[in-house]
């Protein structure tokens, strides 16, 4: 935790100004008993009016200087700990933006929402905690010890027996919470999870009449948080029964033993009442105390949770001398490739895949749901690492490579279209920032999106709602595509990125990528036989291996699979496309 801290370094004044603030406010405080002690004895005793004004306005002049330093530090710790949140924030952000897919993976998006939200959140309470809180308490414990020891060191004897009590409760305390917060994390983690993947799927929900089983779902994971989070502040709700137990005991402890010598005038009654308001000082503050330490335990909880992002290394990393991809010709080798997703011990999705593609060809790739066909591609652009085996880019290992030189090289339609919110010409140029709007346009006419961008009233100008929800699914991947052409790249991936446009729209889109990608290469990945009928080379997957690949009219000659798949498209008659 204190490594997170170092990110107040850049806000000393304000860490610095908000504990000397306190630190007036924390005097003020210690001065009103022993000015009300004397209120008591030299005013009200001996009915000197004069003094008890004198001294009250002395006490009003006092709180008022206690309430500019409480104010003041408030507002700096305020300023503090937001500032830290927003600079951890930001840095965490950038840490994750570093990450590979498989560390996405084993982290999962529901967890690092919470951590980037929630767990920032709890540490930015921690920071003002400790500057208000955990600044004031401790002074103001030992500053009332010493006041109460110097009016009576008798009586002090009290306070040596009741603040060690209230240690030990903390102690316990503490000890019984740790884990308990460590799982409510834990709990908050597993339901963002699961309203992710609602708010995101609610129209198949709505679709297949879920909603029943998807309120299920939530409630069991909503009420597995709150049974845990209320089992945690039950616990953490005993310190305030037992603190008043113990300050109740004490001041019960001090008008016995006190009392005796007010009467027998051994001791002042304003001196009593002082010694009584530093007593109660002094264990509220060692109770604030055992409160700030339990909320402690539970921003420690949070603390390591972002430690183990900012400490987690994307496995996929720009090699020590990396060589930079300054122009590609395209040509693309798998050399006995084998891939899994797990780390160490995963299932294989690829087995032993070989085969090469050369510079300017255009490359499909077929098989059945699952077969691997969008992992063989994710190891192109080193979305993921192969386990064994080399991918090859102009003969040289992906690993070898700057990453984002590579990446820039490589134009890629991922399965899933993904926009994001902003206007139409935003999301084009997310693949190049600095297009022109003529680049933006050419791409969307490459891609058969300009038609329908024009016919809105926006143009290229309408706003998209989120995941471009607006949209139609062919129109998300027709933009998708642009956002891909608009890089002009060396070797085009296309992710069954055509499976929602019509075959009249998919024919144009396709005779206009043969334009636009001579002499460069094109690999994708389609379900249509009719899709990939022109391509140079069709590789055809089975179950994680390359089982055959050829032309069309060698496929369909040689290959069962192959000839399986295009019978249940075109029927047992269906005309062999020449």
């Amino acid at each position: 935790m204190i490594k997170l801290f170092s990110y107040l370094r850049a806000h000393w004044i304000y860490v610095l100004l908000a504990p000397l603030l306190m630190l007036l406010e924390v005097c003020m405080d210690l001065l009103q008993p022993f000015l009300m002690a004397s209120i008591v004895d030299k005013g009200v005793m001996q009915g000197d009016l004069n003094h008890i004004r004198d001294t009250g306005l002395i006490m009003l002049g006092a709180a008022l200087v206690g309430l500019i330093g409480g104010f003041g530090c408030t507002v700096f710790s305020s300023i503090a700990a937001q500032r830290f949140g927003a600079d951890l924030r930001q840095d965490v952000f950038r840490k994750v933006q570093t990450y590979s897919f498989r560390n996405l993976d084993e982290i999962g998006t529901g967890s690092l929402v919470t951590r980037l939200t929630g767990d920032i959140v709890q540490l930015q309470t921690m920071v003002q905690m400790l500057l208000r809180i955990f600044v004031r308490s401790p002074l103001l414990a030992i500053g009332s010890i010493v006041m109460a020891v110097m009016i009576s060191p008798k009586l002090a004897i009290i306070l040596a027996i009741a603040v060690p009590l209230l240690f030990i409760v903390m102690f316990l305390l503490i000890r019984a919470t740790l884990p308990l917060f460590s799982k409510v994390q834990r709990m908050m983690d597993k339901l963002n999870t699961v309203l992710q993947e609602n708010f995101a799927g609610i129209r198949v929900s709505k679709a297949f009449v879920r909603k029943d089983y998807e309120n299920k779902r939530f409630d069991r994971a909503n009420e597995d948080y709150t049974q845990v989070g209320m089992k945690a502040q039950r616990l953490v709700a005993v310190n305030m029964p037992v603190l008043t137990m113990i300050l109740n005991v004490s001041i019960v402890a001090v008008l016995m033993l006190g009392g005796k010598d007010a009467i027998n005038g051994s001791f002042e009654v304003g001196q009593l009442v002082a010694f009584i308001n530093y007593v109660t000082q002094v264990l509220f503050a060692v109770s604030s105390v055992a409160m700030m330490l339990v909320r402690f335990s539970s921003a420690k909880v949070s603390a390591d949770r972002i430690r183990e992002v900012m400490a987690t290394e994307s496995d996929i990393r720009s090699a020590d001398h990396p060589k930079e991809v300054r122009s590609s010709r395209g040509e693309v080798s798998f050399d006995c490739v084998t891939f899994a997703y797990g780390q160490v011990s995963g299932q294989e999705v690829l087995r032993d895949i070989s085969f090469t593609v050369q510079p300017g060809q255009k490359i499909a790739i077929i098989g059945a749901t699952g077969a691997g066909k969008s992992s063989l591609v994710n190891l192109i652009p080193r979305l993921y690492d192969a386990t064994q085996g080399r991918v090859l880019v102009d003969g040289t290992d992906v690993r070898d490579y700057e990453l984002g030189s590579l990446r820039q090289r490589i134009g890629i339609v991922l399965q899933e279209s993904i926009l994001f919110t902003g206007t139409i010409r935003d999301n084009i140029r997310f693949g190049k920032p600095d297009a022109s709007d003529e680049e933006v346009i050419a791409a969307a006419k490459a891609a058969q999106a300009h038609e329908f961008i024009a016919a809105m009233k926006g143009g290229y100008d309408t706003p998209l709602g989120q995941r471009g929800i607006n949209l139609s699914g062919g129109q998300k991947q027709r933009l998708s595509i642009a956002r891909a052409l608009i890089q002009q790249p060396g070797i085009l991936i296309l992710d069954d990125s055509t499976s929602a446009i019509d075959m009249g729209t998919e024919s144009r889109l396709q005779a206009a990528l043969s334009q636009l990608m001579q002499g460069r290469t094109t690999m994708m990945i389609a379900q249509r036989i009719s899709s990939v009928i022109d391509a140079d080379n069709i590789l055809v997957m089975d179950e994680g291996r390359l089982i055959a690949q050829g032309t069309h009219e060698q496929l369909l000659a040689n290959c069962e699979l192959y000839q399986d798949i295009y019978r249940s498209q075109h029927g047992k008659e269906g005309h062999v496309y020449g």
